[in-house]
C-alpha cells in the first residue's frame, strides 16, 4: 500500500506541474501559475527518486498509475465526467501497473 500511494503523490505532482502552465497558455491564467507549476514538477522528479526499484520498472509501473490518478483529476478537477471507457482503460493501467510493480523478486 505504501508503495502504490507513493506512486499516487507522484502522478499528482506531475499532473499539478503540468496543469499549472497550461491554465497560464490555454485559459489565459497568471504568469503566476508558473511558479506552483515549477515547484510541483521539482517535486514530482524528487518523488520519483523515493521509489525503491530500478528506474525503468519504476516509470513502467508508475504510468499505470499515471492513467489512473489522471482520469480522477479529469473529474474532480477538470469537473468531467469520465465515460465507462475511461474507467476500463485506467483499471485494466493499473491491472498492469501491479504486476510490474508487484512481481516477486528473487
Amino acid at each position: 500500500m505504501k508503495t502504490f500511494l507513493l506512486y499516487v503523490v507522484t502522478a499528482i505532482a506531475e499532473i499539478a506541474g503540468c496543469y499549472f502552465p497550461y491554465r497560464w497558455l490555454k485559459a489565459g491564467g497568471s504568469p503566476w501559475l508558473l511558479v506552483p507549476g515549477a515547484l510541483a514538477l521539482a517535486l514530482f522528479a524528487w518523488l520519483l527518486t523515493l521509489h525503491a526499484t530500478a528506474a525503468g520498472r519504476v516509470y513502467a509501473a508508475y504510468g499505470g498509475v499515471y492513467i489512473g490518478v489522471a482520469i480522477g483529476w479529469l473529474w474532480a478537477v477538470d469537473r468531467i465526467r469520465p465515460t465507462a471507457w475511461d474507467l476500463a482503460g485506467a483499471a485494466i493501467a493499473l491491472a498492469g501497473m501491479g504486476v510490474i510493480a508487484f512481481q516477486p523478486r528473487g
